[in-house]
């Protein structure tokens, strides 16, 4: 694979796991076609039929419980570097005075944590477009800077001018974009005007994750949505992510990977490098 393909490895700076047995996952129906457990074991398994060298994994929490939190950590605990690095969920229920992360305050605050906690993810795709319903948003903001880590977003394209407003009030902040922010969308003029407005901000980042389909334009549509991003964000703001094993519907691992080296254009060693493996690296001290 040449150096536009990763050469040099991969971080992979999103994948889930989770076991319904030790902690309730909200969302998981029999009929999505998932497992009821995806382990460390599994990981280890799909990435090592990769065509490029996995050297690590950034693990995103699946739901937003505490003890599916504790079960997350303890695996990446365990079996290191796959998964490395953790982001859990924000879910901003009422807590302590003082409880900036919500659900996820008090397994930061654990001095046994087991594993390092990179960051917290938003993620309201189905929320209001100025984010205005996101309860304690700027509070979060505040502790995840003061903390050094990252914010993570998951939205849809119409929230991306929210993104890009919550990185101006919050210019200390690291904040990545989950999946582009097509949230479902489609790479459309909304979304790269959404883009751009947040892509004007230093330090917002995107995962180049979660767009492959089964559609037949697929390709296409990946390569546009892939060159947009690097045209707006640069190398060193974009990174490669799985999004295994919800990926593993449309494709085994080792093709998504495939997929996504052929959808970026051609790249010179040092923007390969950053793209596959340094910015996620960077941002969440996985497997540089």
């Amino acid at each position: 694979m040449t150096a536009s393909g990763g050469a040099d490895g991969l971080v992979d700076a999103h994948v889930h796991l989770w076991d319904t047995a030790a902690a309730r996952i909200s969302w998981f129906r029999d009929d999505l076609g998932l497992p009821a457990r995806v382990g460390p074991e599994d990981l280890a398994r799909a990435a090592g039929a990769s065509p490029v060298p996995v050297r690590a994994a950034v693990a995103v929490q699946a739901a937003d419980t505490a003890a599916e939190a504790r079960w997350l950590l303890r695996q990446a605990a365990a079996h290191g570097p796959l998964p490395g690095p953790v982001v859990l969920q924000y879910d901003a229920r009422p807590g302590r005075p003082g409880a900036w992360a919500g659900m996820a305050q008090a397994v930061l605050d654990d001095v046994r944590t087991p594993a390092r906690i990179a960051g917290v993810r938003l993620a309201v795709p189905g929320g209001a477009a100025d984010l205005a319903d996101v309860a304690g948003l700027d509070a979060l903001c505040e502790g995840l800077a003061a903390s050094g880590r990252v914010l993570e977003t998951l939205v849809r394209p119409e929230q991306l001018p929210a993104v890009a407003a919550v990185a101006r009030r919050h210019p200390g902040l690291d904040v990545v974009v989950c999946h582009l922010g097509l949230g479902g969308g489609e790479p459309d003029a909304t979304w790269r005007v959404g883009l751009a407005a947040a892509a004007a901000h230093p330090r917002v980042h995107a995962k180049l994750s979660g767009l492959h389909t089964t559609r037949p334009d697929d390709a296409g549509r990946v390569a546009g949505a892939a060159r947009a991003a690097l045209d707006l964000l640069g190398p060193d703001r974009l990174m490669v992510g799985s999004d295994w094993p919800m990926s593993a519907r449309v494709a085994p691992y080792e093709e998504i990977v495939a997929r996504t080296a052929r959808a970026l254009p051609a790249l010179g060693a040092a923007a390969a490098h950053a793209v596959w493996r340094g910015t996620a690296a960077r941002l969440y001290g996985a497997g540089g």
